[in-house]
């Protein structure tokens, strides 16, 4: 079963019949949004179109496909088999992973408590961001990430659909696994969104090395101490940092003596720099590489590497103090 065929079963019958004759390749499509009385659209290559009953893909409103609430309510019953009290922990979050590693993207009315969130009713947007594993994507990045035979800190900036999860990844995977000279090293992943690894009903759908350890659906936070206090992880990765509580967590790994690889959204070195939070990472010293990655070209094209103190590495003879 190719991507498409794997994907497209979860969709109602109309609009899976709409997606099967979609001309594109489905290997480069990023999400598929579906809105009650709205239209149905396609994000591909970091574009947005319009899909028409016929399969057609449009950049106009014109004619476009309209999800009803009847098709969202069908597919909704497909993608958590006809059992959404089953993925009650999940909606809490808002996304349920689905088999390959696709997550599901949903809102509505949510329902509090004296808690938090308990859950959510009336589901009127579901939003399918595809899971793409790029093996080989981090071989330029790699021998940038090593100095004396051993791993840096690093930070990965990107801005959104630029491949920050995607380059992440195979850090992880070739981090983990060795590469040539370099030995593999154990790893432990704090998966808060079920993005890097997409694990679905405990199992990780995207291959990240044999010395891999996964806390799946865990705060960056909690998930990075309950990690150095149980697994003894020598590297640990995390996806999109930014709060108080992830600096706190980060300085911590860091003490202990075990390497940190995280990504966080951003335009460019100088735009961390002055964000309040994360700004202090900068002003310390605390990443010894910083990549910084734009949306020309393949996933996870890199714009820039530089050194804790802002030197330019690559591309070569490249700017200083990420100006």
């Amino acid at each position: 079963m190719d991507k498409r065929d794997e994907l497209i079963k979860i969709f109602s019958k109309d609009i899976r019949t709409a997606l099967k004759r979609v001309p594109v390749d489905f290997s480069q499509v990023q999400e598929i949004r579906l809105r009650v009385h709205a239209p149905l659209l396609l994000v591909y290559n970091n574009r947005e179109y319009y899909i028409t009953p016929e399969g057609n893909l449009g950049r106009q409103a014109k004619e476009t496909y309209l999800v009803t609430r009847k098709e969202l309510k069908e597919t909704l019953e497909y993608i958590s088999s006809y059992s959404l009290y089953a993925f009650e922990e999940e909606l809490k979050q808002g996304f349920i992973t689905i088999q390959g590693g696709h997550r599901v993207g949903l809102a509505g009315k949510v329902v509090l408590d004296g808690s938090g969130i308990r859950g959510m009713k009336f589901i009127s947007f579901i939003n399918v961001r595809l899971s793409h594993q790029v093996r080989g994507c981090a071989d330029g990045v790699l021998p940038f990430l090593y100095e004396n035979r051993e791993i840096l800190h690093t930070l990965v900036i990107s801005p959104p659909r630029c491949g920050k999860t995607t380059l992440l990844r195979d850090i992880i995977r070739q981090v983990s696994n060795g590469t040539g000279p370099e030995k593999g090293m154990a790893v432990g992943v704090v998966d808060e969104r079920s993005e890097i690894a997409a694990c679905y009903q405990g199992v990780p759908q995207n291959e990240l090395g044999i010395r891999t350890d996964i806390l799946d659906c865990c705060p960056k936070a909690q998930g990075m101490m309950m990690l150095i206090r149980t697994m003894s992880p020598q590297v640990i990765a995390v996806d999109e940092i930014g709060s108080r509580e992830d600096m706190e967590a980060i300085e911590h790994v860091m003490n202990c003596g075990c390497k940190l690889i995280a990504t966080v959204h951003g335009n460019s070195l100088e735009d961390i720099r002055h964000k309040p939070v994360l700004g202090r990472l900068l002003k310390e010293k605390w990443f010894g590489r910083y990549i910084v990655l734009n949306n020309r070209g393949r996933i996870g094209n890199i714009s820039q590497i530089y050194d804790s103190l802002g030197n330019g590495l690559y591309p070569a003879g490249g700017d200083r103090h990420g100006r």
